[in-house]
């Protein structure tokens, strides 16, 4: 595909720069909008449809008396500029007026995984 190595499983499956630019990003999106959507059964959102794989994720949900905030791939606004300012989840307590929960995960292979541990600093959800 890329022609620039070998094209093994493992190239293939989480190394190719032809398929990052939009395979990954998808397969990672799926990953992430199964984790959003237990995390909303599990705080009583309403979700729109029955099942899960006829969902689409909404950017901003919220509970019942908007109680808590579920943000879906938003950006958020920092003091300093970082690169990575979009995580996959966020979860907010409106009445208290924080965040509870930030939700950032990659999706590599095994032998890419000590690669991402290191640029993440080990800090995984």
């Amino acid at each position: 595909m890329c022609q620039q190595n070998d094209e093994t499983i493992t190239h293939i499956m989480s190394a190719c720069p032809v398929l990052a630019k939009e395979e990954y990003v998808k397969r990672h999106d799926k990953v992430s909008a199964q984790i959003y959507f237990n995390i909303c059964k599990e705080i009583w959102v309403q979700l729109d449809k029955k099942h899960l794989y006829e969902q689409v994720p909404k950017s901003v949900i919220t509970t019942q008396g908007d109680k808590v905030f579920v943000l879906w791939n938003e950006q958020v606004q920092t003091d300093r500029t970082i690169p990575s300012n979009k995580p996959d989840i966020i979860i907010r307590d409106n009445e208290q007026g924080t965040c509870m929960f930030v939700v950032q995960f990659p999706i590599p292979s095994d032998q890419r995984t000590s690669m991402v541990e290191i640029r993440t600093g080990g800090n995984w959800v």
